[in-house]
């Protein structure tokens, strides 16, 4: 692992870079409102990856202040110009500018990446949200998506799951919604999380 610094806007993003041996492609975490890179979920997600050879760079949208602003937090075109200036990062980082690129994302983070993936067309090679507010991207980016799309969704997360209906109502990509049995918003319920981070990575997994 190495400790990375992402320069974005006038700000510089910490973030945490993992290239396991022989890795084709890098995920990069676009976490929720009130989340970090430390969050034990995503941390729990990025193993996983990491251990099917796939890279993972996990790091800070927003600055320690700006997270504590409630409004910063749901600044969905802050949170995509951040992922894009962190995935331009990655595009000239000569260890990683080679690889493929993914966006995993939770909350807030899923209307960022897919802004983001809208915006960069076939850069990005695959996107997946778990629990995310991909309706919060709007209706025009949702129809200008390329890269094949994952929603997982906890099959007990009420108003979400019909958020996530109508948003991949929207998407003209490939794409898929995939409910997971018992789980609600967080993925706390035992065995839930690991059955999303699977289906997670052998999403990435066929298109990395």
């Amino acid at each position: 692992m190495s400790s990375v610094h992402i320069p974005a806007d006038a700000i510089e993003l910490d973030g945490e870079l993992v290239l396991p041996p022989s890795a084709t492609g890098v995920v990069l975490f676009a976490h929720g409102s009130g989340s970090s890179r430390f969050s034990p979920r995503n941390t729990f997600v990025a193993e996983v990856l990491q251990q099917r050879g796939i890279g993972t760079l996990l790091f800070d949208l927003l600055t320690r202040a700006e997270d504590r602003d409630y409004a910063t937090r749901f600044d969905i075109d802050l949170l995509t110009r951040r992922l894009l200036a962190a995935t331009a990062w990655l595009q000239t980082n000569p260890q990683t500018q080679t690889l493929r690129v993914g966006y995993f994302s939770a909350s807030t983070g899923a209307a960022a990446a897919l802004q983001a993936a809208a915006e960069i067309g076939n850069k990005i090679a695959a996107v997946v949200s778990r629990g995310g507010r991909p309706d919060l991207a709007g209706e025009t980016a949702l129809s200008q998506v390329t890269a094949p799309t994952l929603l997982i969704v906890g099959s007990a997360d009420y108003g979400v799951i019909e958020l996530n209906q109508q948003a991949y109502a929207l998407l003209h990509c490939e794409k898929k919604l995939t409910l997971i049995p018992g789980a609600t918003h967080l993925f706390e319920e035992p065995g839930t999380l690991e059955h999303a981070a699977d289906s997670a990575a052998d999403w990435f997994a066929q298109r990395l």
